[in-house]
């Protein structure tokens, strides 16, 4: 059994998906370009959250135990198909703080580099999909 539960459920409004993972519920769309409505975050635009969410509070965690003057964090997320089969995320990270030195500011990158979300793009991903009746 899976350790996180989200579910994506879609009703009457063409691509308008309502998620939940049991705490929180928010919308996912396609863009009225491909026929949705745009109600919510394309799925890309979701898994690029995930990417930049995990980073800033990885960030924010870190700097933090180490009582590093770190006031803020921006994440700016891209994502590109170059070939089949051959993507390109590019995340451009912002570390607010005037006082954080060369040498902090490498150890954050290190940091965001090992941020669970970033391993799991980066390792081999499984997907098992059933079809319930």
């Amino acid at each position: 059994m899976a350790s996180t539960l989200v579910t994506a459920s879609i009703g009457n409004v063409p691509y308008t998906v309502t998620l939940t993972d049991g705490a929180h519920q928010w919308l996912g769309d396609a863009t009225a370009e491909h026929g949705g409505a745009y109600a919510g975050p394309t799925p890309h635009s979701i898994l690029l959250s995930s990417l930049g969410t995990c980073t800033a509070v990885t960030l924010t965690m870190y700097a933090g135990r180490k009582t590093w003057p770190l006031e803020g964090v921006e994440v700016i997320l891209g994502y590109a198909n170059e070939a089949p089969g051959s993507t390109t995320i590019t995340r451009e990270i912002h570390v607010k703080g005037q006082q954080l030195d060369a040498d902090q500011r490498e150890r954050l990158l290190q940091i965001a580099n090992a941020c669970p979300i970033h391993k799991i793009l980066l390792g081999e991903i499984k997907i098992e999909s059933t079809l319930a009746a």
